[in-house]
């Protein structure tokens, strides 16, 4: 009884109290301002993100930075330096049903040798050659999966398709034909890249658990589970390998390492307040990157993080307010802030050595609608897409804009490189420059 009149006590008190900053229960002083009150202190402050230039006549030269070999390896999730100087000509468009909501996702093509492979509204996969046109269409969704437009990811071994969904389901097709291996369902859909290792591929699921799946008949062979969020960001999240293990992140910032092997949890480093987690559905963390030594990303939280893969410890941070995938080219990082300044960082350091604002020739109105979607390094151009359609010419060296190229009036994906010709993706279409 005395408990019940207790808690009845408190909840009054509670009711006529304030819980704003005016209320003498919350704050030691009303007539003191917040700034000036030793008993004030704001326990979530964002970080300012970098808004001005920073040593922008500063000319950086990458011809001795290139490893090939870590620019090779398609584990490492890092591009380095495409062979592309192309003067964007339009060449030819795939066409394809318009897919809904374009924006929110981030759909990439799969290549196979020269061909292309992706997908429409309808969840129906498209091969098509060099030249444009059609090899197979295949579909292998019921009707009703159809009406939920799943959107898809892939990977290929060079024989092999595998595709994962939103829907939760995945399987696998024969590249050459297109024909339907193997399908299976999972447990919650899928958001992150696909990657296939030997006899194995892996997933990240929205319950934030990573899923190791056998190439022979789709089984699952183990899984991770990491902490999950009651609200899912649709952020793709992504993983790297380094010597048969492997790297990924969750949709709350935390980094995990586990042996391809044994399925042994290594280690796992959050990189958020434990404070925060249920605002993590606003984290937009980009691609994880490796040089094989450190793992390097940033997020929309203004953070950029280098992570020793061997211990799990920061290496370093810094200010970059990117969700963009970054690119490593020898000893420099470089990264595309979501207000449109480029910033070139020293590897081993993490210090800013150059910021350039991408976006100062728009006018301030224009520039605060648009975003960067991606962007590639070449030996002389660096290639930025927006999301109104354009692509922006970069001077790798100096940092200066050369050229602006009107490709569409809406989102446009992340560039990629085949064959010395530079492929983009839009709602209904590939568009292919060169």
């Amino acid at each position: 009884m005395n408990k019940t009149i207790f808690f009845l006590f408190l909840l009054t008190i509670l009711n006529n109290c304030s819980f704003n900053k005016n209320s003498k229960f919350w704050t030691p002083s009303e007539n003191i301002p917040e700034e000036n009150n030793p008993g004030y202190k704001e326990i979530f402050t964002e970080e300012e993100a970098i808004g001005q230039e920073f040593n922008a006549n500063l000319s950086i030269n990458l011809s001795n930075n290139i490893d090939n070999k870590i620019a090779s390896n398609k584990f490492f999730n890092n591009d380095a330096i495409f062979n592309f100087d192309g003067k964007l000509k339009k060449s030819s468009r795939y066409k394809f049903s318009k897919i809904k909501n374009f924006h929110q996702f981030e759909p990439k093509i799969s290549f196979h040798n020269k061909d292309i492979i992706f997908f429409d509204n309808k969840g129906s996969i498209l091969k098509f050659n060099e030249k444009s046109k059609l090899i197979w269409k295949k579909n292998y969704y019921s009707k009703n999966e159809k009406k939920l437009k799943p959107i898809l990811q892939f990977d290929n071994n060079g024989k092999f398709l595998i595709v994962a969904d939103n829907i939760a389901k995945y399987y696998m097709l024969d590249l050459i034909s297109g024909n339907l291996v193997w399908s299976k369902k999972n447990l919650a859909p899928f958001n992150s890249q696909v990657k296939i290792y030997k006899d194995k591929f892996f997933i990240i699921d929205f319950s934030n658990t990573l899923r190791c799946f056998s190439i022979k008949d789709g089984k699952e062979l183990w899984n991770i589970k990491t902490e999950n969020s009651l609200i899912r960001s649709q952020k793709k999240l992504s993983m790297v390998i380094v010597n048969n293990l492997i790297y990924f992140n969750n949709s709350i910032g935390d980094i995990s390492a586990v042996n391809i092997d044994t399925a042994e949890l290594l280690w796992q480093l959050p990189t958020q307040s434990s404070l925060i987690y249920e605002a993590a559905f606003s984290l937009e963390t980009s691609d994880i990157i490796t040089d094989s030594n450190s793992l390097f990303f940033s997020n929309n939280k203004n953070q950029f993080f280098s992570i020793d893969l061997g211990s799990g410890s920061f290496n370093w941070e810094n200010k970059a307010n990117s969700n963009l995938k970054p690119t490593l080219v020898g000893d420099y990082l470089f990264t595309v802030s979501i207000e449109g300044y480029l910033m070139v960082i020293e590897k081993n350091t993490g210090n800013i050595i150059r910021v350039t604002d991408i976006f100062k020739n728009f006018k301030q109105k224009k520039r605060k609608e648009i975003k960067p979607t991606g962007f590639i390094v070449g030996f002389k151009n660096i290639y930025l897409s927006t999301n109104n359609g354009r692509i922006i010419v970069i001077d790798t060296s100096s940092g200066k804009i050369k050229s602006v190229h009107k490709i569409d009036n809406e989102k446009i994906s992340r560039p990629t490189i085949l064959d010395k010709n530079l492929f983009v993706v839009k709602d209904n279409a590939i568009i292919k420059l060169n």
